[in-house]
């Protein structure tokens, strides 16, 4: 088994987050801040790039090795507790390791939010939409090593393959308000169909956990405390 990253912070139920990307947790600290007050918040690192691997040899990602990683984390922070089960959040590829989650795992879940997961290929054109995106973000390809480069060379191929199972329990799929008439709108809008999930618009766009952390946060806590 490979090494486990995660930081825990604040008090209450457990809310697992499971950052974009390639899984770095870095600049979700004013989010998870935000969540501290309402949540024993663990957020999951799955390749360790907040914790000193950054920069380290990757190999290609599979979103059930994620989904497993982000399994034992909870475990261990439940196993300190009463054991309930614990809400989740994820993001981008965080989204797709949190529908993952809910399918392998879902009696451990009280509820999920996946927000924007990039499950392209659920789309009737999916294939071809895929291809689009995947050249759009390498024409931007930034410097080596950092966790952008990460994603594009590991984890964005693997992941938007991913075809998450119908019929999924408790399960929230959120896409952002600016996000509308864009492809990870329309997704998200597809993935909920599929999986017979709530659909609902958070704040901001595909970035929305950072470019409004705190009207994000409000968002995640109502949406899940209003599940009970």
């Amino acid at each position: 088994m490979s090494d486990l990253y995660y930081d825990v912070t604040g008090s209450g139920p457990v809310l697992l987050v499971l950052p974009g990307g390639a899984g770095h947790p870095m600049g979700l600290g004013p989010f998870t801040e935000h969540l501290a007050p309402h949540f024993t918040v663990v957020t999951y690192d799955p390749l360790g790039l907040a914790h000193g691997r950054l920069g380290d040899p990757v190999a290609d990602q599979a979103v059930r090795d994620w989904s497993e990683g982000a399994h034992r984390a909870l475990e261990e922070v439940l196993a300190q507790g009463e054991g309930e089960p614990a809400y989740v959040f994820g993001t981008s590829a965080g989204g797709i390791t949190a529908l993952d989650l809910l399918a392998r795992h879902p009696d451990r879940l009280r509820h999920v939010i996946a927000h924007e997961p990039p499950c392209v290929t659920l789309l009737p054109d999916g294939e071809r939409l895929r291809t689009e995106l995947i050249e759009q973000l390498d024409a931007a390809r930034p410097a080596p090593g950092t966790p952008m480069a990460v994603f594009l060379d590991h984890v964005l191929r693997p992941f938007t393959t991913y075809r998450p199972p119908a019929a999924l329990p408790r399960l929230t799929i959120a896409a952002g308000v600016d996000s509308k008439g864009q492809l990870l709108y329309r997704t998200a809008e597809f993935v909920a169909e599929h999986t017979g999930a709530t659909f609902t618009e958070f704040p901001g766009g595909h970035l929305g956990v950072l470019e409004d952390p705190a009207g994000f946060a409000d968002r995640v806590r109502q949406s899940l405390l209003g599940t009970g």
